[in-house]
């Protein structure tokens, strides 16, 4: 992944200023009809998905009082994986966005909304809502490219600590939950700041992060396990809500990988970006920054429907629901001006996000220029690069910049030879 500036072939490169601003009047009549039809179908909807997600809740874990015998235990697991999952994605996510605030219901309102997350809801709105949708896909200024921990472009220099990435990826993944709650702290940048200069509003949302974690988990793992000890259930109805809480974080994860992080999503670079930037250039960059996943009603359920990712980026605060009915509009705009819509199965797309996480792991050029013949050799490389200073390290990769540019042009002739 390069920034789209510095492609061999920009993909927007065919587009006229005015054709950019024509894709945006277009999405804005789009916008206006949907913001139009919302009504008693889309309260209908969200009504029904709150009512069902909390009768799943509250019923699997009534099943996880007797989760000491094993049928009840999966029941009940399953069940309460499931509910977490809705309770995220379709209703937490969608609602803290604003999407049904138009209803006037305090108790689906953006500024009421607590969700069963690390993450405290105003937290969680400042960096998702206010700076990753305003910033999208933009290298060094929406942090959700790679969370701060992540080298999610080849522009990015690489460091031997980036070798662990795949792995800390997954852990992540494991516990995204914390790691979402940690990322919305900004909490490395801070603690390094001696504890002086560290401000007021950190400390505020640090205590609010804190007493957030520990009543959920309170909620999980003392008191709902405490309620199954009359029949023996206490261990595992322990297990089972850590279970739940995994599952939950691994398939968030995943969703959101697939939304931004799949071979052939498009970043930014700051500069490239106009201190005044237009509707038609900020569509432009949400319908190229982000991939959808094709499949079922029920995956764009579980998804919370960001499975329409690129919807979702166009139209944030309109109600997940109507994003199935809006995509072939999008879809037609993306035909229309010859620019790539981004769309593939969930196998497909996990596959290509942590294809990305992997290769980026190494120093640019390094797997390109690698095979079975020359592995002992090129392992011989990477070490001495990961133990090399940055002078020798840098002298290393324009050798593997030259030989991976050398391969590509061979590859191209043999290409244009065959055909």
């Amino acid at each position: 992944m390069t920034t789209i500036t510095n492609k061999p072939v920009n993909p927007i490169a065919h587009l006229s200023p005015e054709q950019v601003e024509e894709i945006g009047a277009e999405l804005d009549a789009i916008r206006q009809e949907f913001l139009d039809k919302r009504g008693e179908k889309d309260a209908a909807y969200i009504r029904k998905v709150v009512d069902v997600q909390r009768k799943l809740e509250l019923g699997s874990r009534a099943v996880l009082l007797a989760s000491v015998f094993p049928p009840a235990w999966v029941a009940g697991t399953v069940g309460l994986s499931v509910a977490k999952i809705l309770e995220n994605m379709e209703i937490g996510h969608n609602v803290m966005h604003g999407q049904w605030d138009w209803m006037r219901d305090p108790k689906i309102h953006s500024t009421t909304w607590e969700w069963d997350n690390a993450s405290t809801s105003d937290g969680w709105k400042h960096s998702h809502n206010e700076i990753h949708h305003t910033y999208t896909n933009i290298v060094g200024k929406d942090n959700d490219l790679g969370y701060g921990i992540m080298r999610v472009d080849e522009e990015q220099r690489w460091y031997p600590m980036y070798l662990a990435q795949p792995l800390w990826n997954f852990i992540n993944a494991c516990f995204f939950e914390y790691g979402i709650a940690a990322y919305d702290l900004e909490l490395g940048k801070n603690l390094r700041k001696p504890k002086d200069k560290r401000s007021e509003e950190f400390k505020r949302s640090l205590s609010n992060t804190l007493k957030k974690i520990r009543k959920q988990a309170t909620k999980d793992y003392v008191v709902n396990p405490a309620l199954a000890i009359p029949t023996g259930s206490f261990l595992p109805a322990l297990a089972a809500n850590f279970t739940a809480n995994v599952v939950r974080n691994l398939w968030s994860h995943s969703v959101i990988m697939c939304g931004h992080f799949p071979e052939g999503v498009e970043t930014f670079e700051l500069n490239s970006i106009p201190e005044k930037e237009t509707r038609g250039q900020w569509y432009l960059r949400q319908m190229l920054g982000s991939a959808n996943i094709s499949g079922s009603k029920l995956m764009h359920l579980m998804t919370g429907n960001l499975s329409h990712q690129i919807e979702h980026h166009l139209y944030p605060d309109l109600p997940s629901s109507r994003y199935a009915e809006i995509a072939p509009r999008v879809k037609a705009i993306f035909e229309k001006y010859d620019l790539n819509y981004h769309e593939a199965s969930l196998p497909k797309q996990v596959g290509s996000a942590w294809h990305r996480v992997v290769r980026l792991s190494f120093p640019n050029g390094w797997l390109a220029t690698t095979n079975a013949k020359n592995l002992p050799s090129q392992l011989k490389l990477l070490y001495g690069m990961a133990t090399a200073d940055k002078r020798t390290r840098r002298v290393i990769q324009m050798r593997l910049d030259r030989e991976a540019s050398k391969l590509a042009e061979q590859t191209r002739g043999n290409t244009v030879t065959a055909a």
